[in-house]
């Protein structure tokens, strides 16, 4: 059973990607950056736990949670099953696409079979619209081919991986049900709660305050790593090419501001927008400092670095708390 009508390319990154697949089913077109923007996917995280290797950066909200917040701010109905059990996580998702409906997956990316990199990674998203008596028909993004397919074992043990944002067989399917929410509206809400998130973080690892301690810790980075120069070009990698759409997510999140001016006429919303078109390439700049210093071993790298990880901490908080000051919706 393959179900028709599905659009196959793939975007940049898998939770959007996977939300355009289910959202055009329901009826509902929207852009990648305005997909990633209404769930408030922008974030920042430095993490540096005892069981890592090395030290990860992170830019957008938690797995899942710009699924959640995007069926919220459209006033869509989102229904999500887990469970335990291999067989009944089978059938939750065979149902719907014999149904006709597109599923939603959370998957650990390292049992798929088209995907190159085998590491684990179990806050991977795709789109299920097919399967035969062998294979699971997805789409993923479009850097991993877009329509793809990996075998029904394979796919098991993708769902059903424990370990670090993994979920117990996570499936979804999200359904227009409802009025819709007016996109201005929904634009000016989810600006402003991502803002808030952002500027006012319960740790100081995330946020503004884990850019500012990023910039603090980066410093240490030749002397953390047991093999600088396979771990900081690694970062830069992930930083600009590991379905971030570039600049670890900035560049998405400022394509989605531009976007937003053309539905919410606000000044600050503007001036939010063009803070962030500013701070794309620094992101960038950052990547390319952090692959030099792991390929030469030269600290001036990483202080260069860090230079200008302090001055994003301050530009994007500015630029968060313009739009923290957008104007509510309007009853």
């Amino acid at each position: 059973m393959i179900l028709d009508g599905i659009r196959t390319e793939g975007g940049e990154h898998c939770e959007t990607s996977t939300l355009d697949v289910l959202l055009r089913h329901a009826g509902v077109e929207l852009s990648e950056p305005m997909l990633f923007g209404l769930g408030e996917g922008l974030g920042f995280i430095y993490w540096d736990g005892k069981n890592l290797p090395f030290p990860f950066l992170g830019g957008r909200a938690k797995p899942a949670e710009i699924t959640r917040k995007l069926a919220d701010r459209l006033g869509l109905t989102l229904r999500v099953k887990e469970t335990t059990s291999a067989r009944t996580a089978w059938r939750n998702v065979a149902e719907q696409i014999d149904a006709g409906v597109p599923v939603g997956l959370q998957l650990d990316s390292y049992h798929l079979e088209y995907f190159t990199s085998k590491v684990h990674f179990g806050g991977h998203f795709a789109a299920l619209y097919g399967y035969d008596a062998k294979k699971a028909f997805l789409v993923d993004t479009a850097q991993q081919g877009g329509s793809v397919s990996t075998s029904l074992v394979s796919l098991e043990r993708a769902r059903g991986e424990k370990g670090p944002m993994t979920a117990k067989n996570r499936s979804f399917t999200i359904g227009a049900d409802g009025p819709p929410v007016p996109l201005a509206d929904a634009i000016r809400t989810a600006v402003r709660a991502n803002a808030a998130e952002f500027l006012n973080p319960p740790i100081a690892n995330l946020g503004y305050r884990g850019i500012g301690k990023a910039a603090v810790q980066v410093r240490k980075w030749l002397d953390r790593s047991s093999d600088p120069a396979r771990d900081l070009p690694q970062v830069a990698v992930l930083m600009e090419r590991a379905g971030t759409g570039g600049a670890l997510f900035r560049r998405i999140y400022r394509d989605f501001l531009e976007e937003a001016t053309a539905f919410v006429d606000d000044a600050v919303l503007r001036t939010a927008y063009e803070k962030y078109r500013d701070v794309t390439p620094l992101w960038t700049e950052v990547a390319g400092l952090f692959t030099q210093a792991g390929e030469t071993g030269d600290a001036r790298h990483l202080a260069d670095a860090s230079a200008v990880l302090s001055e994003l901490a301050q530009r994007e908080q500015e630029a968060m708390t313009a739009l923290a000051t957008v104007q509510r919706v309007r009853s």
